[in-house]
């Protein structure tokens, strides 16, 4: 034994080759913590005081490789200032240098997922080995940040900087047929074989048939790129990758300014230049953001894996209700290998469903992402039927009929004499109260709410709603099939429009008091798109469908009438009652042409303009800040009162739900981190200014104003 440590341990074999091997104790995977970093460093050193090597092989004891740097301690490190974080790197520099320039040949045996600083360790050896089911990549940048241990100064050395920058600004994972194609790794072999494919090329380099010291001279010199190529590849790639990751995610862009910097550069200097722009990046905003927004992903997927191993096993479904909405969820189970009866009252409606969940399949076969043979095997895992012959097998069922209690109530009195006594029952609703659809069931325990967002196969999160009597089993249950699907579940308590679209009505309330003070909706849109919305409130209420949005509001009025009921008429409402609906009819806000590929694309709609001009009650001038307060004053409120009501248990789970299910801008990191960054006090005093104008939906709670009194947090400084 040469080392051990609590990660690390490193043996010598008897033709004395050493074996580093990383399997950090108590956890399911590696991490490069400071304590593990720490190790490695204590390892290397061992290493250097071995005489008579002939080689080292770094491999891992778990099933994944290494996934990256420890991240929960990023918020703490970062707080440490510029400074500190630039020496750090500096001094994981040094050890990965130590590695890199040992006098024996060394080799990376990756058995599974390698990520971030994982990768950046595999980099330092002179050959690496990979294992068929292997993945890697750097993905800092979508944390904010960029590779800061080598990534962005041995990576373009080794697969040339084209490859490089799309690598790390996309943050991708690769493949180990991808990673072999550009020269990342110079083998790939079933997982059996890794270690002794990594011993033979050690002895092939010892035997001199691989010429180390050119493979290192190559990975330490400057970039073999003349003036010219250097302006066409960083310059053209600056350019497109700007407009994919847009204003509000500078790290991918100065991830290929680094790359650029270095590229003339032996590898001491380029890994100073990374080392501090690491630590500038770090510093930001969106670097906090995104880190806490990995957090609060973690937290939930903690919660709904302690709910998987509570649930029954789910092995058959059923969804009631064909279309568009049954199709995609038909699709969702059976792509990720879930089988569902999918049934309907009409073959109209089961040929609809079906031609949607083929319509998807046949999109993954068209970017190449599934074979017609695995097509075929998935889409038999939807079984259409207009009976209910064979629900004495379905562990769960999914009601996906229309937006309606009394059909909802109907159908699901219905079903449940048709299953057995244990199986779950749910409702993908949107705004009806669970309490309210459970009062004519037998068994009101074993149902609940299971909320898809539209469409269902692109939009990750699924509410799972609790109602009165709902058991812990058909929460499990629910949570369980919803993370088969590959979705995201948060648990809610049930109240109208359940935790996003209660959320989302204030914000939709927001838009129509600025359409009463004769604000311009085209502008509202871009204002708030350029605060980082995917769309804004015009555009998005046209996707969600105008007379959707004008029964969830009558839900929220109903449910809310101190701030949600309103006594004139809303430019949605005038919207609706003049037929235009949205999309669906290719007239709201905007008027919809279809492009190319059939997709809708919006023009300006002059009558559109006029019909919101019929509600304008005074006319009032706006600066963009004043629009933004509007507007996201009355959301982040509402998220509050979910929170203090329960409807909810954490801060995380509420930023991680509208982040999920309405696309809250990331970077910002949730509606109420957007408090915390703004201040408590400060917000309570915005909102307040606003409430005296605008009344109830903008007035702050008296738990918030003592918030505000006591300086606290929705997340503690540093988390």
């Amino acid at each position: 034994m040469i080392y051990q440590g609590n990660a690390i341990s490193m043996v010598r074999s008897d033709d004395d080759i050493a074996t580093l091997t990383f399997d950090l104790q108590g956890e399911s995977v590696n991490t490069l913590s400071s304590a593990v970093v720490k190790e490695l460093g204590e390892a290397v050193q061992a290493l250097s005081a071995e005489h008579g090597l002939n080689g080292l092989i770094i491999a891992s004891g778990k099933e994944a490789f290494i996934v990256g740097a420890d991240i929960t301690e990023f918020h703490q490190l970062f707080d440490k200032g510029q400074e500190y974080l630039v020496e750090m790197n500096l001094k994981v520099h040094e050890i990965f240098n130590a590695i890199e320039d040992l006098p024996f040949p060394t080799v990376t045996a990756i058995n599974g997922l390698a990520l971030g600083g994982g990768c950046e360790v595999l980099l330092t050896t002179d050959f690496r080995v990979m294992s068929e089911k292997a993945k890697i990549g750097l993905p800092e940048t979508k944390l904010g940040i960029i590779p800061g241990w080598g990534g962005c100064v041995r990576l373009p050395r080794l697969i040339g900087a084209d490859n490089a920058i799309e690598w790390i600004a996309g943050g991708t994972e690769n493949r180990a047929d991808a990673a072999l194609k550009v020269g990342a790794v110079d083998a790939v072999v079933p997982e059996d074989d890794l270690l002794a494919a990594a011993a033979d090329i050690l002895h092939r380099a010892n035997a001199g048939e691989l010429d180390i010291e050119a493979r290192r001279s190559e990975k330490k010199s400057a970039l073999k790129l003349n003036a010219i190529e250097q302006m066409m590849v960083f310059e053209t790639a600056k350019g497109y990758v700007a407009g994919k990751a847009g204003p509000h995610y500078p790290a991918p862009i100065e991830a290929i300014k680094v790359i650029q910097k270095g590229a003339g550069e032996a590898r001491e200097r380029a890994q100073h230049i990374e080392a501090n722009t690491f630590a500038r990046m770090a510093l930001t905003d969106v670097a906090f953001n995104l880190v806490g927004l990995f957090m609060n992903d973690q937290l939930v997927k903690k919660k709904g894996s302690g709910y998987e191993k509570q649930s029954q096993p789910v092995k058959q479904t059923a969804v009631l209700g064909a279309g568009i909405m049954g199709g995609g969820i038909a699709y969702q189970s059976a792509s990720k290998g879930t089988p569902i009866l999918m049934k309907d009252i009409k073959d109209d409606a089961i040929e609809l469903g079906l031609k949607e969940a083929r319509k998807l399949f046949a999109k993954q076969v068209d970017r190449n992402k599934l074979s017609v043979e695995q097509m075929a095997t998935r889409l038999s895992n939807i079984r259409p039927t207009l009976s209910y012959g064979d629900f004495g097998n379905v562990d769960l069922v999914v009601e996906a009929v229309v937006e309606n209690p009394k059909v909802k109530d109907a159908v699901l009195t219905e079903v449940e004499d048709k299953v057995s006594d244990s199986t779950i029952l749910t409702s993908n609703t949107s705004t009806i109260s669970i309490n309210r659809l459970a009062k004519n069931l037998k068994r009101p325990e074993n149902f609940c709410g299971m909320h898809f967002f539209n469409p269902v196969h692109r939009m990750p999160l699924v509410e799972v709603i609790r109602g009165e009597k709902t058991s812990d089993a058909a929460v499990a249950a629910t949570v369980a099939y919803a993370r088969a699907m590959g979705k995201t579940p948060i648990v809610v308590n049930d109240c109208p429009g359940f935790l996003v679209n209660r959320v989302l009505f204030p914000y939709f309330g927001g838009f129509s008091f600025l359409m009463e003070q004769g604000a311009d909706f085209k502008r509202v849109d871009k204002v708030m798109e350029k605060f980082g919305w995917p769309m804004g409130p015009a555009y998005l209420l046209d996707v969600v469908g105008l007379d959707t949005a004008v029964h969830a509001n009558e839900v929220m009025a109903e449910g809310f009438p101190d701030r949600m009921a309103r006594e004139t008429k809303t430019a949605i409402q005038v919207m609706f009652e003049n037929d235009r609906l949205g999309q669906k009819n290719a007239k709201g806000f905007y008027a919809y042409e279809e492009d190319k590929k059939g997709k809708p694309v919006k023009v300006s709609d002059e009558q559109a303009h006029s019909l919101v001009s019929s509600v304008v009650q005074e006319a009032k001038e706006f600066s963009d800040d004043d629009i933004i307060a509007r507007m996201m004053v009355p959301l982040c409120l509402e998220t509050v009162r979910c929170l203090e009501d329960g409807v909810v248990d954490s801060a995380a789970e509420a930023d991680m739900a509208l982040i999920y299910g309405i696309g809250f801008p990331p970077f910002r990191g949730g509606a109420l981190r957007y408090i915390d960054a703004m201040g408590v006090a400060e917000f309570v005093a915005q909102a307040d200014a606003l409430a005296e104008e605008l009344g109830a939906l903008y007035a702050p709670t008296p738990k918030l104003r003592e918030m505000a009194r006591d300086h606290s947090r929705f997340y503690p400084a540093n988390a």
